[in-house]
């Protein structure tokens, strides 16, 4: 499992470099196709990312967001390796932490989103992502999700789609990806597969 998925990121990382290359506004054509249902149903408290290499853009989705009221969050790396969320502001002043991420500093109070926007290499139309192996979204997910309902959605490039992501027991399916062609409703094919008559009853 490891090993396939090691191999599957170093692939999904030098094809995603090239759809960014090929798509620079992406992110702007991805926000205005963007359903604000999502954020109607399961804001107020949306959790965003500033973009690391050729992620996909979130900035112009941010915008709109705010400008349907609401109130960003950022992911914060702990020094236990755990992830929590600091209430942002667009032009609050961060510190860079390693791996080139921006954070709120410390005092920042946390929050706890109930919409999630997460960056990925690769998913697949179980909802399954590959993320960058430190499983820092799984386990905040896994504690917010104690608290209460929360809506996971993927950004990504069309072509970031594959087959299948090799998955683990501790891994938490993405509810929704959004691309720049459109939207791709997740959940809504896992209980369409779950309610599927058994070819082999």
């Amino acid at each position: 499992m490891s090993n396939s998925k090691q191999a599957l990121r170093a692939r999904m990382k030098e094809l995603r470099d090239e759809l960014a290359a090929r798509d620079p506004d992406a992110g702007e054509t991805l926000a205005e196709k963007f359903p604000l249902k999502l954020f109607e149903r399961y804001g107020p408290i949306v959790a965003v990312y500033l973009p690391i290499g050729s992620e996909i853009d979130p900035k112009p989705l941010m915008g709109k967001l705010v400008e349907a009221g609401a109130k960003l969050a950022l992911p914060c790396v702990q020094e236990d390796g755990s992830m929590v969320y600091r209430a942002y502001t667009r032009g609050d002043m961060l510190e860079k932490r390693p791996f080139g991420l921006l954070e709120p500093n410390p005092e920042v109070p946390e929050v706890d989103p109930t919409l999630v926007i997460t960056p990925l290499l690769a998913f697949d139309r179980s909802g399954n992502r590959l993320g960058y192996g430190k499983g820092h979204y799984d386990r905040a997910l896994t504690r917010l999700r104690e608290k209460g309902p929360v809506f996971v959605c993927g950004l990504a490039f069309f072509g970031q789609e594959v087959d299948a992501v090799p998955a683990e027991a501790h891994d938490v399916p993405l509810d929704w990806v959004m691309t720049e062609r459109g939207s791709i409703p997740l959940f809504m094919m896992r209980a369409m597969a779950e309610n599927a008559p058994d070819a082999n009853a």
